[in-house]
């Protein structure tokens, strides 16, 4: 039987060998990445194209660059010469993937995607080979050797030629300076759309839905007022509706810990002072932003008016609902 210590062992080992891998391929970064990225950003599609874990990489760098706008799409090289070709036009760009930078479908597609006047970009593992001699702009995608113990499944130079993809895809958004509200455009279903397009305002807990207790409230109040309104937090609040603290579920938990006997506390006295808060014209993805880039990760926000009044509440459950 296998140790377990054996595994984690080689789990380890195949991290720091593609890590590895990667901080290599940064020291062969050259002016073709650029030069690459320009041919990209003014095509009239891109068009990619590799056999096996290649083409499967390929499809995946298709579907990263039509998610910031670049028409994309996948040619299978044995398809495209029985009839798929056509879908390749003029200012066409081909992005080529292949390990060993000698595959045979791909070399029987280069001449056809010349023929049609196709800019092509090839991502390989032998610099020497014939599509890299072949091709418009060459980036190396050579690896040392793969993390397979054997040497011989595609593992390191999968995950290398997967990192240029990105590369390419990202800096293709900063030469295009995408907003934004460009890239919610491009995704208006699901999480990512609504995190960047919809309001604190329009999904926030308002009204007689608010939790919201006086300063000088015993804290056995403030738990039946978090059991009531069931948002899991009460805001302490002065006689202006001005946000003075918060007690949440885990402050609860925190001071029942510390507390054996709650006789006599208030909520002044237990509750957290000066809260993160947030605005109602912020957007989903500031909101979530606020709740997880901290020490320890919040749940709750209050939502405040600019002179510090609560509006309502939100909670990280009301930003991740109805993702798609």
């Amino acid at each position: 039987m296998i140790n377990k210590s054996d595994l984690t062992d080689e789990i380890v080992r195949v991290f720091s060998e593609e890590i590895k891998s990667l901080q290599d391929a940064l020291e062969k970064i050259d002016e073709n990445y650029s030069e690459a990225v320009e041919l990209i950003s003014n095509s009239h599609k891109v068009v990619l194209s590799g056999v096996g874990k290649s083409g499967l990489i390929a499809r995946k760098i298709g579907a990263t660059l039509s998610s910031i706008g670049v028409s994309s799409t996948f040619l299978h090289p044995v398809e495209a010469l029985h009839g798929d070709i056509g879908l390749v036009q003029k200012d066409d760009v081909a992005i080529l993937l292949s390990k060993s930078g000698s595959t045979e479908e791909i070399v029987r597609l280069v001449p056809y995607l010349k023929m049609r006047q196709c800019k092509i970009i090839s991502i390989v593992g032998n610099m020497n080979s014939f599509l890299a001699r072949i091709s418009d702009i060459v980036l190396d995608g050579s690896v040392e050797k793969e993390a397979c113990p054997f040497n011989l499944a595609p593992t390191s130079s999968s995950t290398l030629a997967m990192v240029i993809g990105d590369a390419l895809a990202m800096a293709v958004m900063k030469s295009r300076h995408t907003s934004l509200e460009d890239f919610s455009r491009l995704h208006p279903l699901g999480q990512i759309g609504r995190n960047i397009t919809v309001k604190v305002a329009d999904v926030m807990h308002t009204d007689n839905n608010i939790p919201v207790i006086n300063p000088k409230a015993s804290f056995r109040d403030a738990l039946i007022e978090i059991s009531n309104k069931k948002l899991g937090c009460v805001c302490v609040v002065d006689n202006e509706n001005k946000l003075l603290g918060i007690i949440t579920d885990g402050d609860v938990r925190r001071i029942l810990h510390k507390n054996e006997n709650l006789q006599g506390l208030i909520t002044e006295s237990v509750m957290t002072k000066n809260p993160i808060s947030i605005n109602p014209e912020a957007y989903l993805h500031e909101a979530l932003a606020v709740m997880e880039n901290r020490n320890s990760e919040i749940n709750v926000l209050p939502v405040l008016t600019y002179s510090g009044e609560v509006l309502g509440i939100i909670r990280l459950h009301d930003i991740i609902k109805g993702a798609g």
